[in-house]
């Protein structure tokens, strides 16, 4: 099985929406390779780190708002 690694992406984004807290931050319970790929392609900072959330950059935050509405609200 062949797997869109960018849908992968755009869901974990999405998903990163739900969890956001102190503005810019959210959870990072997510799948390493995943964050990795967010943070080369600009939408988070660098999620290798001690805390438990990254920061979502300006493009991170507004893609993660438009694909959680278009995912997930009706």
């Amino acid at each position: 099985m062949e797997i869109d690694e960018d849908k992968i992406d755009s869901t974990v984004l999405a998903l990163l929406y739900l969890t956001l807290h102190d503005e810019r931050r959210a959870w990072k319970g997510m799948d390493f390779e995943v964050m990795n790929r967010l943070h080369a392609k600009g939408f988070i900072d660098d999620p290798i780190n001690k805390t438990k959330s990254v920061w979502l950059t300006d493009e991170g935050l507004k893609a993660s708002e438009a694909l959680f509405n278009k995912m997930f609200t009706k």
